[in-house]
């Protein structure tokens, strides 16, 4: 099956693979089905296959794909990455949101969309203080760096559900995509999150795409835990 031929399921839920390889990707995969039609694949998969994993997902089974990446460096080695990457037609690619590195990931994205990367969900203010970040309310700065991200040409940000409705609110952010990880469904364990949201409260923030792993992938029966969370978006 190629192409989006199995695009039966709401898409805007993004199940994140984060498992120790391809093989563990395909098997998940496999048990998730026609579940889930859009899939994250991290830094943390790429020595473990992730890029033909994504591939073979892409290609053989009609799925969408999201590339968190997080790429950061000089603009001439971002433009060079993502012209690499963009070879695949894979449908989103992460880079660091400040302005150069945004910039340099326009030239090259082809068809995929250049979603910046704010600030991670597992920060908080303490966290930003230790990397000498300037001071300021977390979510204020969020909202100044998704708006500097928007204008050098990203297509979207990564930002936490609880900054969505803030950013969503930006004259810089229409027609763009917010993807918010940090969801966990109602009293579900937050794991390394700091900054998180139920599936509903992220949606009703504006986000168009949310980004769910853990509680997918460490349930007994994933594609119902994955149907469980879709039945809960508005």
């Amino acid at each position: 099956m190629t192409g989006s031929e199995n695009q039966t399921a709401d898409d805007r839920l993004i199940v994140a693979l984060d498992v120790p390889n391809a093989l563990a990707g395909l098997d998940l995969a496999s048990r998730l089905g026609d579940a889930v039609s859009f899939y994250k694949i991290g830094l943390g998969m790429l020595t473990g296959g992730g890029l033909a994993l994504a591939n073979e997902l892409k290609d053989e089974q009609g799925k969408r794909i999201f590339l968190d990446m997080k790429l950061f460096d000089i603009g001439a080695t971002v433009e060079a990455a993502v012209r690499g990457l963009a070879q695949f037609g894979h449908d989103f690619l992460t880079v660091h949101g400040d302005p150069h590195v945004v910039r340099a990931a326009a030239q090259t994205k082809g068809e995929m969309k250049i979603l910046a990367v704010t600030f991670l969900t597992s920060l908080d203010r303490a966290d930003l203080d230790a990397g000498l970040i300037v001071p300021g309310d977390l979510p204020d700065l969020v909202s100044t760096r998704a708006g500097r991200a928007f204008e050098a040409g990203a297509d979207g940000v990564i930002a936490s559900p609880q900054e969505a409705a803030m950013v969503r609110a930006l004259p810089e952010a229409a027609g763009k995509l917010i993807v918010t990880p940090g969801v966990r469904p109602p009293g579900g364990d937050k794991g390394d999150q700091k900054r998180v949201a139920t599936p509903a409260e992220a949606i009703g923030a504006g986000a168009d795409h949310i980004v769910v792993g853990r509680p997918i992938h460490a349930a007994p029966d994933p594609a119902a835990a994955a149907r469980a969370i879709l039945g809960m978006l508005p």
